[in-house]
């Protein structure tokens, strides 16, 4: 089974809330809210694979000295594995937008899951609340 490596973020407002984006129609799992992030590309480090989706999918910059290793997921789907490395960010440059025709959404951790999420994110929602 192929292995798919993706980066995560929980980007923390200064109100202690957390950044979810539901998956658009057309995509796999449409309609699931996820943690900011994408597939990391050949020769990228995980901090780079978010630093650049990040700036694609949201308009925001951020720097690897802002993203904090928080956990990680590990979750086998019909097709592949998916290893999901997921970091804390509380400081970036921008304000979130959807560019990829997602929805926004901030969340306080107690209320994460009121959201659907892929099968891989949920395992990851008391150890964010619990860290936050």
């Amino acid at each position: 089974m192929k292995t798919v490596l993706v980066s995560a973020v929980a980007l923390i407002d200064t109100d202690g809330r957390v950044l979810l984006a539901q998956r658009p129609e057309g995509k796999s799992m449409a309609g699931l809210w996820e943690f900011p992030g994408g597939k990391v590309e050949p020769g990228e480090t995980p901090e780079h694979a978010l630093i650049r989706e990040l700036q694609e999918e949201l308009g925001i910059d951020t720097w690897a000295s802002c993203l904090a290793p928080l956990t990680f997921a590990s979750h086998s789907y019909d097709d592949f594995h998916l290893l999901m490395p997921l970091f804390a960010c509380r400081k970036w440059q921008g304000i979130p937008q959807p560019k990829e025709g997602q929805t926004l959404k901030w969340v306080h951790a107690r209320d994460l899951r009121d959201y659907p999420m892929p099968p891989a994110d949920i395992p990851l929602i008391p150890i964010l609340r619990d860290w936050l």
